[in-house]
């Protein structure tokens, strides 16, 4: 599947899994940006970052001071070629561990260690 193709329907389900939660949560995730990338790019620029991660949080939690610049806001990133490659090339899987993932990550920002997302049923 092309890169083009699996950015649409992460895109796609990330804004259907934003609309699908509570108002108040969903104001909340408002203020975290959430970012499709691919590995590959990511890698290609030098990050250095575990290659086989599915999605990861960054910056302050909804728990933590407020940045002091815009370029410290909280963010996801959802690593699209790894969750294709993790869902063995299914569409439909993608798409379910797109939600997956974003939403383990959101309750990152929202202040919940893994523990705490994991008894959510979002590890």
């Amino acid at each position: 599947m092309t890169d083009d193709r699996l950015a649409t329907l992460a895109a796609a389900e990330v804004r259907q899994t934003l609309r699908g939660l509570p108002e108040d949560i969903r104001e909340a995730a408002a203020g975290c940006v959430i970012e499709p990338v691919f590995m590959a790019d990511c890698l290609a620029a030098g990050e250095v970052i575990e290659d086989d991660i599915l999605g990861l949080f960054e910056g302050n939690s909804r728990a933590d001071p407020e940045p002091e610049f815009p370029g410290q806001l909280p963010r996801i990133r959802l690593f699209l070629d790894n969750l294709w490659d993790y869902t063995g090339g299914n569409p439909e899987l993608y798409r379910e561990e797109v939600r997956v993932t974003l939403l383990h990550e959101l309750g990152h920002y929202l202040g919940f260690d893994e523990a705490q997302v994991a008894a959510l049923g979002l590890a």
